[in-house]
């Protein structure tokens, strides 16, 4: 069994082929589409984050009114670039989540990755400390977060408050209990997925990943979240862990889906970069007749490996169209794969 969830990027663009020409028809689409994902059976809605760019950016608006529109569904990011965020108001953004959607939120985040514009954090008022780089920062404020989103008082109370004060140092409010472990970080290497367990974070792995051995994507991943669980293990968390990868696969069952995606499957992986130094490996996409689409995924190492799989959805087709998309797995992928 899986947990089957979906990943969107929240585009828009005003083309004449877009259902979300706006940014008010993506948000209000987003909503939507994850109460009838909800309806469907689909376990979780996720929300990539993106910074100066025509995609959904400020997640907890969003993740806020799905939790009041829904009751089941997971609902998450992946990633938040942590190099944009004030980590003390994130942790009254996320409570306060988490706390309308009765404890639902998983909550994808990261230290980021190239961005639409050079050096964007610095335009959100924020540098990296002396010796530092952007990354070690966004890992810094990670920290800072899981710290302060625990619940300790560590602010000194003014002796005449406004309202009285509880006694002893004041947290920050509204704090949700479990919260702490329903965070997940983003990992494009085996070194972070290690110290993301070795901070008691759930693992979020995407379609890349730096290249470290040359193998093939879906092994190299797969060897990454084995790594993750060692570490995991070696340091003695008391909660149980948690590993989504996310692919595009799609079931070609209407003239329609082989329109859209009959030709786009990437039959091989393909190699990049996504720093300048960094070689990245892409794992390929998925579309095919639902016979062939079980026989390729079930060689497929590292969703085998993970107990959350998230369908990355094309949203600027429209709500309906990707219900279809997320129906047609669940009707004609997942049970042969033992997802269901």
């Amino acid at each position: 069994m899986k947990k089957i969830g979906f990943l969107s990027f929240g585009h828009w663009s005003n083309h004449p082929s877009y259902e979300t020409r706006t940014a008010g028809d993506t948000l209000l689409q987003s909503i939507d589409l994850a109460v009838a994902a909800e309806e469907i059976g689909i376990d979780g809605a996720y929300f990539r984050v993106h910074h100066f760019a025509r995609q959904l950016a400020s997640p907890f608006p969003l993740l806020s009114a799905i939790g009041a529109k829904t009751s089941k569904i997971e609902i998450g990011t992946g990633v938040i670039d942590m190099r944009y965020e004030n980590p003390l108001y994130m942790v009254e953004d996320a409570g306060a989540a988490d706390l309308i959607s009765g404890g639902r939120l998983q909550l994808g985040i990261s230290r980021g990755s190239p961005e639409q514009v050079i050096d964007g954090w610095r335009y959100f008022g924020y540098e990296p400390a002396e010796g530092e780089t952007d990354a070690d920062m966004g890992r810094r404020k990670a920290l800072e977060f899981l710290d302060k989103i625990q619940g300790v008082g560590f602010a000194q109370p003014n002796p005449y408050p406004m309202f009285p004060n509880p006694p002893g140092l004041l947290r920050l409010e509204p704090h949700s209990p479990s919260l702490r472990e329903r965070i997940w970080w983003g990992a494009a290497s085996n070194a972070t997925a290690i110290w993301a367990a070795e901070k008691g974070m759930h693992l979020q792995s995407s379609t890349l990943k730096y290249d470290e051995s040359g193998k093939p994507f879906h092994i190299q991943q797969a060897e990454q979240i084995r790594l993750y669980k060692e570490a995991w293990k070696k340091a003695g968390h008391s909660h149980e862990p948690r590993v989504s990868v996310s692919r595009s696969i799609f079931a070609l069952v209407t003239e329609q889906d082989r329109y859209y995606f009959g030709q786009q499957a990437k039959a091989t992986d393909s190699f990049g970069y996504i720093e300048a130094d960094k070689r990245a490996i892409f794992g390929k996409s998925y579309a095919a007749e639902p016979d062939q689409l079980i026989k390729e995924l079930a060689h497929d190492e590292a969703i085998q490996e993970a107990d959350t799989l998230l369908l990355t959805i094309p949203n600027t087709l429209g709500v309906d169209y990707n219900v279809h998309v997320l129906s047609a797995i669940l009707e004609h992928v997942a049970p042969a794969l033992g997802w269901r």
